[in-house]
């Protein structure tokens, strides 16, 4: 798959293009916050966090702030939509299926709902209403 195919953003109805922008600035807008949490406890250098990987709790942090603000910002805009989904996707297997794990489904619910939100987008890409769109033109 090359690039301009990766960011191939479909011929879709209006109405599916309207949805896509709406899922994408929910999907996006709404992980910043989860993100913006993380990114704070980074940069005033605590880096205690979950290692569900044992890959150590700094390199989780990390790559939960590159899922949660690069990538969820990438998803606001709709540029590399398709790529910047699959970061989110693992986060929130991670989060679902592992972190909470042992929790009730209504702990699960929100992951779950992000889980949905991005598979979709990794599925339909970003619709018209995206900066993949403007570069796909081009």
């Amino acid at each position: 798959m090359n690039i301009k195919q990766s960011l191939a953003t479909g011929n879709y109805p209006l109405s599916i293009n309207l949805s896509l922008f709406l899922i994408r600035l929910a999907g996006g807008g709404f992980m910043l916050s989860h993100g913006y949490g993380k990114l704070i406890k980074l940069i005033n250098g605590d880096t205690a966090f979950l290692d569900p990987f044992g890959m150590g709790s700094e390199i989780s942090l990390y790559l939960a702030v590159f899922a949660e603000i690069v990538c969820a910002f990438f998803i606001l805009l709709g540029l590399f939509t398709r790529i910047a989904a699959i970061p989110l996707i693992i986060t929130m297997c991670v989060a679902v299926f592992m972190v909470h794990a042992k929790d009730d489904f209504a702990t699960k619910e929100m992951g779950l709902i992000y889980l949905i939100t991005y598979c979709v987008l990794l599925l339909s890409g970003a619709g018209k209403y995206s900066v993949d769109a403007l570069i796909g033109k081009k």
